[in-house]
C-alpha cells in the first residue's frame, strides 16, 4: 500500500484509479476514499487534527489489539521521518448509514462495555488525550464560585426557569472528580459508528482515552451533532441505560441502577449545557464551519435532551 505515496506523504496520482472526497476534518484536511482500481478500495485519512499527532497509530498497536475486530484495519500508515504529511490508509467498510436506530445503538454498547472493561493500569503513562475538557473542568467554567444562580440561569434563556434553577443547583454541588476512569473511545457520536454487513463497526480511534463511563454513554444517547442529527426520547434512554447496566453489573440492585442513572443524569446534563453554550455561539458567529440550519437543528436536540434528562433525573431524586 504503501507504493502509491510519493516520499512527501502525497498520493501519487499516476498510481492510483481516482479518489472521492469523504469529509474534512477540524484543521481542513479532507479524508478521501482512494479507488486503486476500479473495485480495491481504501480510506486515506490524513491528519484531521493537529493535537492527537501521532495518537491513532498509537492505539492501533497498543490497545486495539485487545478488542475484537470492530475496527476498521490499519493497512499502512506514514514515518515520522519520511513524511510531512502524516496519514493513515484504513480499511474501507463502503458507504455507510449514519441514522440513529436503537437497535445498532445498543448492539454497540455490547462493544463498548468490552472496552469499558479492559485493563488500564499499564496504559496510565500512554499519550491520550481526549477531545474535551473532563466534567470537573466544566463545573468550575459553568458556575464559577459566588456567582447567583440567577445570574447563571441567563446562561440558557430557552430552558424552562422552573426546572433550570434546582438542576442548576444540583450540578454546581455534584462530584465529577474521576475516580474509576475507563478506556473511552472518546468520540462516539453518530457518524463514528455503523452497522457494516449485520455488525457494528467503530471508526475514528484518534480520541481514545481514560475518562468516565458515561463519557461514551453521553455520546451515543444524548451527544447532539451538527451532522448527524437523531431522536431521543426518554423510553429509548432509559433503555440504552439499561442494556449497559445489564452488561456491565449483571447482578445490580435497583438501588445502584437508580443511582448509576442519577449520575448519567447529572453528567450529561452538564455537558448538554456546556454544548448548547458552544452551538449558540457558532450560531452567532456563523464562520460556515457547519450549515446555519443544522446548527439550529443541533440545538433544538440539545434542549430537549437536556429537558428530558432533568425530567428523568427529577423522578429518581424526589
Amino acid at each position: 500500500m504503501h507504493d502509491i505515496f510519493m516520499p512527501n506523504g502525497e498520493i501519487d496520482k499516476a498510481k492510483i484509479w481516482r479518489r472521492e472526497p469523504l469529509y474534512r476534518g477540524m484543521n481542513g484536511s479532507v479524508v478521501q476514499r482512494i479507488y486503486m482500481t476500479p473495485s480495491a478500495t481504501a480510506i486515506f485519512k490524513p491528519l484531521t487534527n493537529n493535537e492527537q499527532l501521532g495518537k491513532e497509530v498509537w492505539v492501533y498497536e497498543n490497545i486495539l489489539p485487545a478488542l475484537p475486530p470492530v475496527f476498521p484495519q490499519l493497512l499502512a500508515h506514514s514515518q515520522p521521518a519520511c513524511s510531512s504529511t502524516p496519514w493513515l490508509l484504513l480499511e474501507d467498510f463502503g458507504s455507510l448509514n449514519h441514522v440513529f436506530d436503537e437497535k445498532t445503538a445498543s448492539a454497540l454498547l455490547g462493544h463498548v462495555a468490552q472496552w469499558h472493561a479492559l485493563p488500564t493500569c499499564h496504559l496510565h503513562h500512554a499519550p491520550l488525550r481526549g477531545p474535551k475538557p473532563y466534567a470537573d473542568t466544566l463545573q468550575v467554567e459553568l458556575f464559577p464560585s459566588g456567582t447567583p444562580m440567577d445570574k447563571l440561569a441567563e446562561q440558557w434563556p430557552s430552558i424552562p426557569t422552573a426546572i433550570l434553577h434546582d438542576m442548576l443547583r444540583q450540578l454546581r454541588d455534584a462530584s465529577f472528580s474521576l475516580n474509576e476512569p475507563v478506556l473511552s473511545h472518546g468520540d462516539l457520536h453518530l457518524g463514528n459508528y455503523a452497522l457494516v454487513g449485520g455488525q457494528v463497526k467503530v471508526l475514528d480511534w484518534e480520541h481514545a482515552h481514560f475518562n468516565s463511563r458515561y463519557w461514551d454513554l453521553y455520546h451515543i444517547i444524548d451527544l447532539s451533532h451538527p451532522t448527524f442529527p437523531k431522536e431521543m426520547t426518554i423510553a429509548v434512554r432509559e433503555r440504552l441505560l439499561d442494556r449497559y447496566l445489564l452488561l456491565t453489573q449483571p447482578n445490580h440492585t435497583p438501588a445502584a441502577a437508580a443511582s448509576f442513572k442519577r449520575g448519567y443524569y447529572l453528567y450529561s446534563s452538564l455537558f448538554s449545557l456546556w454544548m448548547l453554550k458552544l452551538i449558540a455561539n457558532d450560531i452567532r458567529m456563523d464562520k460556515g464551519i457547519w450549515p446555519l440550519d443544522h446548527l439550529k437543528k443541533q440545538l433544538h436536540e440539545a434542549e430537549a435532551n437536556l429537558k428530558q434528562c432533568v425530567v428523568s433525573f427529577m423522578q429518581i431524586y424526589s
